[in-house]
This record gives structure tokens, C-alpha cells and sequence, in this order.
């Protein structure tokens, strides 16, 4: 199995201070050293993995910089930075954008709004790309010519599932053996979308609403093992009959701001 490096960045500032999305309650408690654990875990599970592991340093009044997904998207050694929509994360699009130049990787400015990983997933030859609530459509224009390959428009309809990647997880990318596969919830896609997503993956894992509801989604995946949280429990069994090795993580912490172990995740390709 290759190994994978992945960018992440400490839950060193991590706070639930306002609402931009259905998850977040500004009212509800939140402990900080509890999601800084979580995380810390994930990692050391991607790093047993044999993965590796870069970090970006995070910045105060930035709570939501743990989510390393929405920094960008890096395909090929190129990153398309990112646009967020809701002034509370901006400043997190720079921060990234100077981590990647740092590392040696050619970006290129977003004109248009989009939030990285967490719409824009590669898989196989293939970028699935989302929209609805986040990531504007126009994006992923920029994202075919940028990137050079066909870019698929999926249309997100529940607000729970704001970002691609809590409705649907890429589980193999083809360069295992195995055909190009993901996991979604039908539900969380419009009618034409679900059409484009049973036409392109016939044998896709199917999540519940309740797997969904806990994140279960929101996974990461080498293409043999699925890490994703504890609480899916009966998405890990339906992973495990389609041939996947699993590992459980509780992240629920962060998911009390709306994130899951791919939120934390940013796969940078060179």
C-alpha cells in the first residue's frame, strides 16, 4: 500500500464560538484538551499506518484551522487554494496557501469560493466536486482547468451535510488493484446527482442516515484501511463485507464544530 502524506494541523485554538454550520451550538459546552487528545490519536493511527504526517502551525482566533481539509486541494504537486464563505474561517485560505508555497508546492488563487477537500475529492482520474452550500459552483471550473481532469458536479440538498465530504468518502482510487469506489448517502444528494453517483459507482458502499449523522462519512481512506469515527458502527460492518479493513476513532469532540477525522486531513499529492 503507497504511502500517503496527509497535512494537519494541532486543535491547539479549537473553540465552537459561532454558527456556520447546522453542528455548531456557541451555547453548548466544548473542551479543548479533549479534542487536542482526539486529534492526537488520529494522527498517531495514520502514522501506525505507515502514513506521513506534515503540520501546520496553528493560529489563535482561528478555532476552525484544525479542519486541514478545507485548506486546500493538491493534486499532481499543484495546490488551488482556497475561498471560504463565512469571514470567521478567511484567514485560514492565506495561512495555507503560505504553508504550501513553503513546502514547494505551485499554487494557484481561488476566484471563485471553495473550501478545498471538503467539495473537491479526487477519485481515481476523476474530481467530484460539491456544491449546494459551501463551494460554489463556478469553482469547479477552475478546478478542471487547474487540475486537467473531468470534473463531476454533485448537488448537496441537506444542510447536516454541507460539505461533500460528510456525504460521501473515497474509498479507492484504483491504483490498488481494486476498482475506483466510494461510500455515500444517497439521501444527502438531488435526484440527478444520485443518478451520476449509481451510474459511476455500481458497487459503491451505501451509509445510513444515522451512520451519516455521526460523521461516519467524513473517512479516510488508503485504499485498504478506512479510518473513520467509532460511532458508525454499522457503516465499519458494511465496509468490512465490501473488503476493507476498518479503525474506529472518536473524534466527537470536533464534531461538536462539525468535523470528522477527513476534516482534520488534507492529502497532499506530489
Amino acid at each position: 500500500m503507497p504511502t500517503r502524506r496527509y497535512l494537519m494541523c494541532r486543535p491547539t485554538h479549537f473553540a465552537v464560538t459561532y454558527r456556520i454550520n447546522p453542528w455548531m451550538d456557541p451555547a453548548a459546552p466544548y473542551d479543548t484538551a479533549l479534542a487536542i487528545s482526539q486529534w492526537t490519536e488520529l494522527k498517531r493511527v495514520y502514522e501506525s499506518l505507515g502514513h506521513q504526517i506534515e503540520e501546520i502551525d496553528p493560529l489563535p482566533g482561528l478555532p476552525d484551522m484544525v479542519f486541514a481539509a478545507n485548506g486546500g486541494t493538491v493534486v499532481d504537486g499543484k495546490a488551488l487554494a482556497v475561498q471560504f464563505r463565512d469571514a470567521e474561517r478567511a484567514d485560514e485560505g492565506p495561512a495555507y496557501a503560505d504553508w504550501f508555497r513553503g513546502a514547494g508546492f505551485e499554487v494557484t488563487e481561488a476566484k471563485a469560493i471553495n473550501e478545498g477537500e471538503g467539495d473537491i475529492l479526487l477519485a481515481g482520474d476523476y474530481i467530484l466536486a460539491g456544491t449546494g452550500f459551501r463551494t460554489s459552483h463556478a469553482a469547479h471550473a477552475e478546478v478542471q482547468e487547474l487540475f486537467g481532469r473531468p470534473v463531476i458536479t454533485l448537488q448537496l440538498v441537506d444542510a447536516r451535510f454541507y460539505h461533500l465530504d460528510t456525504a460521501l468518502a473515497v474509498l479507492s482510487h484504483g491504483d490498488d488493484g481494486k476498482p475506483v469506489n466510494v461510500a455515500y448517502l444517497p439521501e444527502a444528494f438531488s435526484p440527478g446527482s444520485q443518478a451520476v453517483l449509481r451510474q459511476l459507482f455500481p458497487n459503491a458502499v451505501i451509509a445510513t442516515v444515522a451512520d451519516a449523522e455521526v460523521l461516519g462519512l467524513n473517512a479516510v481512506s488508503d485504499g485498504e484501511t478506512v479510518v473513520l469515527p467509532v460511532q458508525a458502527v454499522a457503516l465499519t460492518a458494511a465496509l468490512q463485507q465490501a473488503g476493507y479493513k476498518t479503525i474506529g476513532v472518536d473524534v466527537s469532540e470536533l464534531r461538536l464544530a462539525g468535523g470528522g477525522p477527513k476534516c482534520c486531513t488534507l492529502e497532499l499529492r506530489s
